[in-house]
């Protein structure tokens, strides 16, 4: 499944039978309507006009018939035409026009793109605001996992201020912190040894949990189920439905269109081909994670940076796994965060290990993603870092189970774009809540979904009230946020991360961090900026050296693809590449990623998906430089990376068939 050259079972995964299984029942529900609906059950819900895609018929509700409890519940569907299953294209026929076809559409009052924390906590407190009310809202979440929690990885210590707002009987409740943190230390790692350093006061765990970010968000599906809300995974968002003003300019966004499924690598239909459907709303919240695909589109199309002068959003690389350890190495609580090796004075980063429950230890490295050697291995980096003997002596013995990988957000406070606009608004990471200096993000992720709820309950009943027809500008939200406590936290340590990027690199950054922690708390005229974008922060190849890494023995440290083997990550075989180089033109890409950089791509990739051959190993056909760029998409554990770090940016990163992907275990931190 996972080599370099074959990859990818040829059976079909069971997320993907599900999703095709639950597509098919939804559509083959609406296609059943045989009669004009009656008014609405969704009180706050106009009726749908056909949109531009669909044939024109008149709209239609139906009371659908009632699905097993493997789907997610089903009610108050529109649709024009009934949608039509497209048969392959034979050879010599037309090719098939994706852009011609049928989709049905569903009309909503609050679309949420995205099943995490952020996400279900908005569709929670909009469902418990609702019921106080006496209101009904239909709140619909689109999760592209096969399962709510299955894409979520995180360390995690979680703050539980938050989740006692939405839930203040949480424990009674059963919800899965089960491990306090217990005890705090940090400590900077020299090649060899380690010292303590001064422990910040934004680092201090004490009241917080050590958790399986996973298993915490399952739960939250649970309670938003339970509430009312229509979960649908393995239904990825896919693209953006425009709001246009008179002159055709995008002004805002009316709904998204979820993932096609059924097409083969040529983008022409097989037999089991399913369009994705149309979900419009007034209001759309975009909680999809840091550097979500449909959220980059709204943010550059809209100018979401641009209207309030934000910095470039800045990343960085974690990469995490999960080991069962001997009993008598475990430390119940224990929390300890490093600085320094086996990264370089000028490469930010640092590891975290918690000791969970049952033996079970979280470890992992961050990487900046700013970083300016393109020889740099984020995934070898890590691998080599378990060898020091402050790792390597919990972890002898030990048992690794789990691996994963994923961007999150470091730009903080000055890189927080407009958070609002007609008919939508960004959540959570999404919009780059994470506490760097607390590493964590989690708390803040859940606030911003509670009062994007509260704006937009009070913004639907005001619409309502008016019998107007327009989308939403959630303004409300932003005032809210900016009078949380969210924002006061974010803007106190607004200058630590971008200290880094002094002349003295790692070592000025953590001075001026002591400083401003212990001392100065964000109480200072100025504001530190991030100077570009990671990928522009690059530089040629021809200033470094190639670095040597040592060969993993197997025990403590691993090969790629036996890692990439750990993450449950499955794509169907014969579907469309996710992975996009842009305009199709790989020539010029390897002219300029192995030319300038040297191949880059191939080293921060921590999936293997990204190999730049030889031309004898390509079958003689090159792109350019003797090299040809091949494109493992099947080992893909949706990280984002590619796109956040390549150089020219020509990599897009479009969401593949929903269901598809890693499968982190619930059943494991």
């Amino acid at each position: 499944m996972f080599s370099s050259r074959l990859h990818g079972s040829s059976s079909t995964s069971p997320a993907t039978m599900v999703a095709t299984a639950r597509r098919s029942m939804l559509k083959g529900t609406l296609a059943r309507a045989h009669t004009p609906s009656k008014a609405s059950s969704c009180s706050l819900t106009p009726k749908l006009a056909a949109t531009s895609s669909l044939a024109s018929s008149t709209p239609r509700r139906i009371q659908p018939t009632p699905l097993p409890s493997l789907f997610a519940r089903v009610r108050c569907f529109s649709h024009s035409s009934i949608s039509r299953r497209a048969t392959p294209v034979e050879e010599g026929e037309e090719p098939f026009d994706l852009a011609s076809v049928e989709r049905v559409a569903d009309e909503v009052d609050v679309i949420i793109v995205g099943g995490g924390p952020s996400g279900l906590s908005a569709a929670i407190r909009i469902k418990q605001l609702a019921e106080e009310k006496g209101e009904e809202i239909r709140v619909v979440v689109l999760e592209k996992g096969p399962e709510v929690g299955n894409h979520i990885l995180s360390g995690a210590v979680i703050q539980t201020n938050a989740l006692e707002e939405l839930f203040p009987d949480w424990k009674e409740m059963g919800a899965p912190l089960n491990q306090p943190a217990l005890e705090d230390h940090m400590r900077f790692l020299t090649e060899k040894g380690s010292f303590p350093m001064p422990h910040p006061p934004q680092m201090s765990n004490k009241g917080n949990y050590i958790v399986s970010l996973s298993r915490f968000t399952a739960w939250l599906g649970e309670q938003a189920e339970a509430a009312g809300v229509e979960i649908y995974p393995g239904f990825a968002g896919a693209s953006l439905i425009w709001d246009l003003d008179a002159d055709g300019n995008k002004k805002g966004i009316k709904g998204v269109v979820t993932n096609d499924t059924g097409l083969d690598k040529k983008y022409q239909p097989k037999d089991t081909f399913e369009p994705g459907m149309e979900f419009h709303a007034p209001l759309t919240l975009f909680a999809e994670g840091a550097h979500g695909s449909l959220t980059q589109m709204a943010i550059k199309e809209l100018g979401l940076r641009e209207a309030v002068g934000a910095d470039p959003q800045t990343y960085g690389l974690g990469i995490k796994e999960v080991w069962k350890v001997k009993s008598e190495k475990h430390q119940p609580g224990l929390v300890t965060h490093t600085m320094g090796w086996p990264l370089d004075f000028k490469t930010y980063g640092g590891s975290w290990c918690y000791h969970l429950e049952d033996d079970m230890v979280s470890i992992g490295l961050v990487v900046g993603l700013d970083y300016q050697n393109p020889y740099i291995s984020p995934f070898r980096e890590f691998q080599r870092m378990k060898h020091h003997p402050f790792f390597a002596d919990l972890l002898e013995g030990g048992e690794c189970l789990a691996y994963g990988a994923r961007a999150l957000n470091e730009g903080g406070y000055q890189s927080i774009p407009k958070l609002h606009f007609p008919g939508g608004a960004l959540l959570g990471c999404a919009a780059g809540f994470l506490n760097v200096p607390k590493i964590k993000g989690t708390h803040n992720a859940m606030k911003s979904g509670i009062l994007a709820a509260e704006a937009a309950v009070d913004a639907l009943k005001a619409r309502t009230e008016a019998g107007s027809e327009e989308t939403i500008d959630l303004e409300a939200y932003k005032t809210k946020m900016d009078a949380s406590w969210v924002m006061k936290e974010l803007k106190e340590v607004r200058n630590i991360r971008p200290s880094f990027h002094t002349p003295l690199g790692l070592y000025g950054g953590v001075l001026y961090s002591g400083l401003d922690s212990l001392i100065l708390k964000g109480r200072t005229p100025w504001t530190f900026h991030h100077p570009a974008e990671d990928h522009a922060m690059t530089r040629p190849a021809h200033e470094f050296k190639p670095i040597e890494y040592p060969k993993p023995d197997g025990k403590l440290s691993f090969d790629i693809l036996t890692s990439v083997s750990r993450t449950g990550t499955n794509h169907a075989e014969d579907q469309p590449v996710h992975l996009v180089v842009k305009g199709g033109d790989y020539k010029t890409h390897v002219e300029r990623n192995v030319g300038t950089f040297d191949g880059l791509l191939g080293r921060v990739c921590p999936a293997s998906v990204y190999e730049y051959v030889d031309k004898e190993d390509a079958g003689g056909q090159e792109d350019a430089l003797g090299k040809k760029l091949i494109i493992n998409s099947q080992n893909c554990i949706h990280c984002k990376t590619c796109s956040i770090k390549t150089p020219d940016q020509s990599i897009t990163w479009a969401v593949p068939e929903g269901g598809g992907g890693p499968k982190v275990s619930l059943a494991q931190p």
